[in-house]
């Protein structure tokens, strides 16, 4: 059963801890900045004809979505929406996962980098998202530098995972002010698989650091021209984004040269 309420504030005993409850009702954060009817409505189908063991019935059910994963992922995909269905719960398109990672001072390597990395939540429902939403804390309340990763299930936030390896990330930078509105229209659009070429995207990070923040978008094929261009423009609509920001590129097998995630960009746009 889903709770009707976030818990009273309770204290964060570690400055490095993400996730904090707040004081504020489930139905409140359900209509969080107005968007949770974005969230319902792709979820949500039509009227549809189901046949159960026999029995032909018409139900009101979120819609299935075709997956692209691996035969053996795809098989529990559809087990999970049937459970979530069954509950009466309105299944996402894809499973994610947030994580947390504070970062360290020193040189940057994999395993240093690997160890540093929290799992803190994953959701696979509308209605479980916007449980674990509410209880994040804000970008404005997090230390610098930290970074907050949301990615589809079975993908590490790694340069080095096998579906990051061939890819890369789109990058924009923000005044600390704003950073906060802009990363929860990003993650918004990425839960409700509202992105073009959303197969090809395997997550977002907020990077929190000390006189800005960055949001970068990760795909998975950065020699596929087509797709990283149009993955931009998804992010320019859906964020509204201004005029003066500007957006840059930087393949991961580059960021593995240089040991570096948002210098030395090689594409403007």
């Amino acid at each position: 059963m889903l709770p009707q309420k976030c818990d009273a504030a309770e204290e964060v005993s570690s400055e490095d801890k993400v996730a904090e409850i707040k004081p504020s009702r489930f139905e409140e954060s359900m209509k969080y900045a107005g968007r949770s009817a974005v969230m319902l409505t792709f979820a949500k189908k039509k009227e549809q004809e189901t046949n159960n063991s026999g029995n032909n019935t018409t139900n009101t059910q979120p819609q299935l979505v075709a997956y692209s994963a691996p035969a053996d992922r795809e098989i529990e995909g559809r087990e999970r929406i049937a459970l979530d269905l069954k509950a009466g719960l309105h299944p996402l398109k894809h499973k994610f996962v947030f994580w947390y990672t504070r970062r360290t001072p020193g040189v940057r390597t994999q395993t240093s980098y690997e160890d540093n990395i929290k799992k803190i939540i994953e959701f696979s429902t509308v209605e479980s998202f916007w449980v674990c939403y509410c209880h994040l804390a804000r970008p404005s309340t997090m230390p610098s530098p930290t970074d907050l990763h949301l990615f589809k299930e079975g993908i590490r936030p790694l340069w080095e995972d096998s579906a990051n390896c061939n890819g890369g990330k789109w990058i924009i930078r923000f005044k600390k002010s704003v950073s906060g509105r802009f990363w929860e229209d990003l993650v918004l659009a990425l839960v409700g698989d509202q992105l073009d070429y959303g197969d090809n995207i395997c997550g977002a990070v907020l990077s929190i650091r000390f006189n800005e923040d960055i949001l970068s978008v990760w795909n998975r094929n950065a020699k596929d021209n087509q797709a990283v261009m149009a993955l931009r423009d998804a992010i320019k609509r859906h964020l509204k984004l201004p005029h003066s920001y500007v957006m840059e590129y930087k393949p991961h097998d580059a960021s593995l040269r240089d040991n570096s995630s948002y210098r030395n960009t090689w594409l403007r746009g």
